[in-house]
């Protein structure tokens, strides 16, 4: 991360407390990244693709009189439509996630999300093995229609999350508040995260799907679990989306496992695989995959084999793809 600029930080903590702050410093940090992928299967039999990322990250943070640290963050990145905050043309801006964060070490830190929000349950659903689903999510081949195989729910804009200093070594909680919409009641969530022993990390966390109706509103529940032993990391998460709505087309049930084996400091090898089981049918979706990943400097390069089966729930031999990506990213 390079130094971008120093300035003051007075004028925002005056904006938030009535106290000065010491000087603070703003940096600015990136990432790039060049993708080529290509599918196959049953009427996706197609050419490689390519595509590229890009990201600017600012931060800045400074300390009060009082001992509150205050930070901020925020993200420009290209490829994200959600939100346009600006006069361009709605999803022409390139404006990310962004946040601000008050914390100290006896009371814990308390984040206020902008944008990008998370709630307890979103902030871990990251699959052991990688999201794997993502590779075909929502894909269209030979007239079958690959739906959204794993489902979480964000609190979106304005929303908080508090994570607690530690209440005993390695375990910590976290609380998540999305405010009352239009139309919506509000949303709270909860979670705890140990690492209170050597390798090990265990993660777990409730939060609320909030809709505009019961049909449309439950929970997100997400467990976590990873234990690291020499060169062999072994991971396995599992996900629960449920809604009230009585055909359960909405209830997805994710689990996930992964096995990392660090050949060196530079190079890893990473074997997953996924199962997407949705209460309104009988069959599950399963994904596996195998990956690199090859780390020099600020240079990054990962290639991944994947293989789907029966990704739209049922036994069409059209729902089986396999992909492949290779990628190089660079931090800056």
């Amino acid at each position: 991360m390079n130094n971008f600029k120093k300035i003051g930080l007075t004028a925002l903590a005056a904006s938030l407390v009535s106290v000065s702050a010491n000087a603070g410093a703003i940096s600015v940090s990136g990432g790039a990244s060049m993708n080529a992928s290509g599918y196959t299967g049953e009427g996706q039999n197609r050419g490689a693709t390519f595509t590229m990322g890009n990201q600017l990250t600012f931060s800045g943070s400074g300390e009060l009189d009082n001992g509150l640290n205050v930070s901020v963050s925020f993200i420009l990145d290209q490829g994200d439509n959600d939100n346009a905050d600006t006069t361009a043309a709605e999803g022409a801006a390139p404006f990310d996630s962004h946040s601000i964060t008050v914390s100290s070490d006896t009371l814990g830190s308390l984040k206020l999300m902008g944008e990008g929000g998370a709630s307890t349950a979103s902030a871990i659903s990251g699959t052991a093995a990688g999201n794997l689903w993502d590779t075909f999510d929502q894909m269209t081949a030979n007239a079958v229609s690959i739906p959204d195989l794993s489902q979480t729910a964000s609190p979106g804009d304005d929303s908080f999350m508090y994570t607690s200093p530690e209440l005993m070594e390695g375990l910590t909680a976290t609380l998540s508040f999305e405010p009352q919409n239009s139309g919506t009641e509000s949303g709270t969530g909860y979670g705890i995260n140990y690492t209170g022993v050597e390798g090990l990390s265990l993660a777990f966390a409730e939060a609320d799907v909030v809709g505009a109706d019961t049909d449309t509103s439950g929970t997100n529940t997400q467990m976590d679990i990873s234990y690291a032993y020499g060169p062999v990391t072994v991971s396995y998460s599992q996900g629960e989306h449920d809604e009230g709505a009585s055909s359960g087309a909405n209830d997805v049930e994710m689990t996930s496992m992964a096995v990392t084996y660090t050949v060196t400091d530079e190079l890893s090898i990473t074997y997953g695989q996924e199962e997407s089981d949705q209460s309104s049918t009988a069959t599950d979706a399963e994904i596996s995959a195998i990956s690199f990943a090859y780390t020099a400097g600020g240079m990054t390069l990962s290639g991944k084999m994947t293989e789907g089966e029966n990704l739209d729930y049922t036994t069409a031999t059209a729902a089986d793809m396999d992909a492949w990506t290779l990628g190089a990213s660079f931090a800056f």
